[in-house]
């Protein structure tokens, strides 16, 4: 990674070890961001900070903070007072339990960052509390201030790295009541089967091989207007069937699926119990063909009656067309008779 300024210097705190870390943001924007702008000119539009007491715009060094009272007084507030906040996480990650990771909600993950070692006397610490890590599977939960206010954070291992992952408090998170629908759904067996199938077919992913689409197509757009050209067409939409029962809407997904990634379409999905018909029994699933020999015995008997009907059928033809060739002749040789007479 390449050097990336920190935005926070201070220590990681867990009993009586102290490891001086710089930290470092962990991810970074790709999305591409416009400007406001006056569409008869082009001109920019941009905010002025004024000063509503004096009708005039002030740079940022005469900028501050301060917070509003109830009753509308401004109370400032300084740099220094922040620095100096009665507050044991001010510039300490103070660790307080190692728990499994299964136990954070990821409905509480928030921001990600690297911790650094600070330096040479850092790095003993450092490397003790990562493979501490490691070996027991564990995470630690830790509380630390940033950008005005304590948060909850979690260490965990990332490569050769330690990093932190902020946390919504437990009370920033809203319980997801009346979310689920309140009528009575019964779901059957065969229906959970064409969803696991479903499940499996689509299988797993790289996440390396995503990216964003819709940026790129944004890039496309950009640049066709900066070259004076009409930007790019959407598209025709996939023209799909409505479907209104869920056993087919699976049954399709399942298809279109295995399409996707050159499978056989017709392929079972899995196995299901076997339905009375009088056609033989289908493949199973993956196109292994059927170990069962029962039906074959059956299958030789009706070959041989279809062949003796055939012979059957041959030796009715022959001895009819004999038959019909006997017939005209004895038909003509009676006609040479009769003429024979009528010249004499």
């Amino acid at each position: 990674m390449l050097h990336v300024r920190s935005i926070w210097n201070g220590a990681i705190s867990f009993g009586l070890v102290s490891i001086p870390i710089k930290l470092v943001n962990a991810t970074e924007s790709h999305s591409i961001s416009f400007r406001q702008i006056h569409t008869e000119d082009m001109g920019r539009i941009r905010y002025r900070k004024v000063c509503e007491l004096e009708d005039r715009e002030v740079s940022t060094a005469e900028i501050g903070k301060g917070y509003e009272d109830a009753d509308g007084t401004i109370i400032p507030i300084t740099d220094d007072d922040l620095a100096h906040l009665p507050l044991p996480t001010a510039k300490t990650i103070e660790i307080v339990a190692f728990v499994p990771t299964d136990r954070i909600d990821p409905l509480q993950m928030d921001a990600a960052y690297y911790l650094a070692a600070g330096g040479a006397p850092a790095a003993k610490p450092y490397t003790l509390l990562r493979e501490a890590f490691k070996r027991s599977q564990k995470v630690a939960i830790a509380k630390f201030a940033l950008r005005g206010r304590e948060r909850l954070g979690m260490l965990r291992v990332v490569g050769d790295a330690i990093a932190l992952h902020g946390l919504l408090w437990p009370d920033e998170v809203r319980a997801p009541e009346g979310l689920a629908p309140d009528t009575k759904v019964t779901v059957n067996d065969k229906e959970l089967d064409l969803a696991d199938a479903l499940m499996d077919t689509l299988g797993e992913i790289d996440l390396e091989d995503l990216h964003d689409e819709y940026r790129e197509a944004l890039e496309e757009v950009v640049a066709a207007k900066a070259a004076g050209e009409a930007p790019p067409e959407a598209p025709e939409p996939a023209k799909t069937g409505k479907v209104l029962d869920l056993m087919a809407a699976l049954e399709k997904s399942v298809k279109a699926a295995k399409e996707s990634r050159g499978e056989e379409a017709e392929a079972e999905v899995r196995q299901m119990p076997a339905r009375k018909s009088a056609r033989s029994t289908p493949k199973q699933a993956g196109g292994k063909k059927s170990t069962s020999t029962a039906k074959k015995t059956p299958a030789k008997k009706t070959t041989a009656k279809t062949a003796k009907s055939t012979q059957g059928t041959k030796k009715t033809t022959t001895s009819k067309s004999t038959a019909t060739k006997k017939t005209a002749a004895k038909k003509t040789a009676a006609k040479k008779a009769t003429s024979r007479k009528r010249t004499a």
